[in-house]
């Protein structure tokens, strides 16, 4: 009697010495003067997205509290990342902003944050895999790939919102949005608001490995080194583009159709100031204002319905 009780004394002065394990919140917050030690709560953000998305659910979010510098991340599960008030920083060299890299189930959602590649940086965010991909409200520069890659191994549905991408590229690659899937895969999204200015090609559907569906709205595809927006396909895979109430001025080349089956269609758009207007079958809804391009080229007629 004496030994079990001494045996159950023991254990109960040991006890209280074993640290539970945490759950992972839904909800994690990071801060320019935090701590990754930290559980990242309000009270006692965490430091760096990577430290915060080991203490976040998947399906959670992570918030900035302020202003900061919160580092390159990869991302393997679904999450939000949301920092709408103050600058929220990915600042890196030599390497990728934001890696996606998830199963065909999960989403990134990206808002409000401000990627700087210090022309070293690879690629601003660059999507390997996952099912949803939406960016909002987001400044990518300096990259010496592209602001956003998009190159899926499997399908994905991606939209880009609000967002500028900005001097991006090196030499003759590279731009502001890449979409190009693997072999097997198919990308289908839509641009909106967004400004592509001064990259070295402005935004490209590549279908050369799989087959891309994409819509450019109210967007502004500027000041390119090579093309505004440029599709191409090979392969037996097809590139529809639609391009609606746009501008696409000042490129070495306005709109360019690379061959293949790339199929651009553009309607209510203005594209002006280029070397060349358009480059290769480009269709026109006989809405646009092509003209004022050392060379404007020509478009062929859509019929409207």
């Amino acid at each position: 009697m004496r030994l079990f009780a001494l045996v159950a004394m023991t254990l109960g002065l040991l006890l209280p010495l074993t640290a539970p394990a945490h759950a992972q919140a839904t909800r994690t917050w990071v801060s320019g003067v935090g701590d990754d030690a930290n559980p990242c709560s309000r009270t006692a953000p965490c430091k760096t997205f990577a430290g915060a998305i080991s203490k976040t659910a998947a399906t959670g979010e992570i918030n900035c509290l302020d202003p900061g510098g919160f580092g390159a991340l990869t991302v393997t599960k679904s999450i939000t990342i949301s920092c709408e008030t103050g600058t929220a920083g990915v600042l890196v060299s030599g390497t990728n902003g934001i890696v996606f890299a998830g199963a065909a189930t999960d989403y990134l959602v990206l808002k409000g944050l401000d990627f700087e590649g210090l022309g070293t940086g690879i690629n601003g965010i660059l999507v390997n895999s996952g099912g949803f991909l939406h960016v909002e409200d987001c400044n990518i520069r300096r990259f010496t790939g592209s602001g956003i890659l998009i190159q899926p191994s499997a399908t994905i549905w991606f939209e880009v919102v609000r967002t500028t991408v900005f001097s991006n590229g090196s030499g003759a690659t590279g731009g502001g949005i890449r979409v190009a899937p693997a072999s097997g895969a198919t990308a289908r999204g839509s641009l909106d608001r967004v400004v592509a200015d001064r990259n070295v090609f402005g935004i490209a559907a590549d279908a050369s490995s799989g087959p891309v569906n994409l819509s450019i709205l109210n967007t502004v595809a500027n000041n390119s080194g090579s093309a505004g927006i440029v599709a191409t396909a090979s392969g037996g895979n097809v590139a529809n583009v639609m391009v609606l109430q746009s501008d696409v001025s000042n490129n070495a080349t306005g709109i360019l159709n690379a061959g293949g089956s790339a199929f651009v269609r553009v309607g209510q758009s203005s594209i002006t100031g280029n070397g060349t207007g358009v480059a290769g079958t480009v269709s026109s809804y006989a809405t646009n204002q092509l003209d004022g391009n050392t060379t404007n080229g020509t478009m062929s007629g859509i019929a409207l319905h």
